[in-house]
């Protein structure tokens, strides 16, 4: 696809390609997003939206870029941020549950100090300026059910989940709420998925953009950013 025309830019952690974790995620959802003509069958019936969003956990939610920059431009920036973080190891992941969807999670909790943090925030903060504001429409329909603190992020960056309210995930199933009798089942199933994958040591490389072509079409990775070479 062209870059320039894209409807939406996000900035994703997403599993290297040579990582079991990658191609795991992917046949999970059913879909790869750097390979969008690769045929795969869905292991989950119950992930329509994550399979729209390819597999990755979020660092800069998806945005259109403010007029007149170019997305071109935008993945020079991302490209000169990712240059100045040196390649770290992830902590390790576990198959779990935030609110009504299932996600690959940490295993055990980490504080703000570990460097996918640190990372997150520079990607909200220092890519912001590239960020179109949302639409009222867009405000409205998120501000739902949202706490002071998260209508506040919103305002500001345009999503309510960042910084303070960011968690690590990679989501591994729409939002299922009421919760199913069969969670439990499904929550063994993805476990024995992705067992050996997570087995393996897990590092973040590169800062991986991915672009919706227009608006509610697949997102495509598009570019990866290594980390560490300036």
């Amino acid at each position: 696809m062209r870059i320039e025309s894209a409807h939406r830019l996000a900035v994703y952690y997403a599993p290297p390609a040579d990582h079991p974790l990658w191609d795991a995620g992917c046949t999970w959802l059913g879909r790869d997003a750097a390979q969008p003509q690769r045929a795969l069958v869905p292991v989950c019936a119950w992930a329509a939206a994550p399979r729209r969003y390819g597999f990755h956990a979020t660092l800069k939610p998806p945005c259109r870029l403010r007029e007149p920059a170019r997305a071109s431009a935008f993945v020079e920036a991302v490209a000169q941020l990712a240059s100045t973080v040196e390649p770290f190891e992830m902590p390790p992941l576990d198959v779990g549950w935030l609110g009504d969807f299932m996600a690959l999670r940490p295993g055990e909790p980490f504080d703000g100090a570990h460097p996918i943090v640190a990372l997150a925030r520079r990607c909200v903060i220092d890519l912001d300026p590239w960020r179109a504001p949302p639409s009222e429409s867009e405000l409205r329909r998120r501000e739902r059910g949202l706490t002071q603190r998260q209508q506040a992020l919103l305002q500001r960056y345009g999503y309510p989940y960042v910084l303070d309210e960011w968690r690590f995930h990679m989501t591994l199933t729409d939002g299922l709420a009421p919760l199913p009798a069969w969670r439990d089942e499904l929550t063994v199933r993805a476990r024995r998925h992705f067992a050996a994958a997570l087995a393996r040591p897990l590092h973040c490389t590169d800062l991986a953009i991915f672009a919706e072509p227009a608006a509610g079409e697949p997102f495509v990775l598009v570019q990866r950013c290594p980390l560490g070479t300036r």
